[in-house]
This record gives structure tokens, sequence and C-alpha cells, in this order.
């Protein structure tokens, strides 16, 4: 499998199963990391990774999200997208790494500009804090 078969694995995720806690734990790599736009330590592991990727989901993820481009170069894949959160255009990449097998090792956001970085802070704090266990 290749970088390609595993973006075509994560486009279908997104169309599909987003939201689907089994479809993205089939995609991501046991020891991958996770980069996010407002946390400076990167995030290791599939359990951290997968609740980052679904707090995304849940805040960037609505109707308005879009990937708008995409480069590939071997393994690394971008992914730019658009959204709207809340009146405020968000521009934004995916950075993604593949292993071998198409699971995803490694992946970085970024988010453009000021206020949507603010606006998605916000809206992942929120959303992580009601994803933890009582």
């Amino acid at each position: 499998m290749s970088s390609h078969d595993g973006l075509a694995i994560w486009h279908d995720y997104i169309a599909n199963s987003h939201g689907s806690p089994e479809a993205l734990a089939r995609i991501l790599h046991d020891d991958c990391v996770f980069h996010s736009p407002v946390v400076h330590t990167p995030q290791h592991g599939k359990a951290i990774v997968m609740a980052y990727l679904t707090a995304a989901g849940g805040t960037l993820g609505q109707s308005s999200f879009n990937y708008v481009r995409e480069m590939a170069d071997g393994p690394h894949v971008l992914l730019e997208f658009t959204a709207e959160m809340d009146g405020i255009h968000v521009n934004g990449i995916d950075l993604l790494t593949f292993d071998e097998d198409g699971l995803i090792t490694d992946f970085k956001v970024m988010v453009r500009p000021l206020k949507a970085v603010n606006k998605v802070w916000e809206q992942m704090a929120a959303m992580l804090q009601r994803m933890q266990p009582d």
C-alpha cells in the first residue's frame, strides 16, 4: 500500500465515515503523532491523536469543511482546506505522512488567519473538555 492508497482511505473516511472511531482507528498507526495548530507539544499515540482528530471533526468538520487542493511527495501529502466557524473563514492545511502500509504516522495541522486560530482553539478546547470522561 502507498501514501496514495492511504490518502484514498483518508478521503473516504472524511466523506463517509466521519465521526466513526472504528474507521479512524483503522487508518492511524499505533505510534502516530499529531501536531496541533494551538498546542505546542506534539501529541503521541493513537488514542490521543484520535481524540484530537475527533474533536477537530466536531468543530471544523461541519458542512462547510472542504479540501480545495492537494499535493503529494512520496509518503507526504498536503491537503489545503477551508471551513467556516461562527462566521469566521478558516484556511488551513493538513500535512499527513503515511507509512508503507498506508497508515498515518504523522498529522500536522496549520491554520490561518489569527482570528481562525483563536476560534479553532476555543472550539477544540471545548470539544476536548466535553470528551473527557467524568
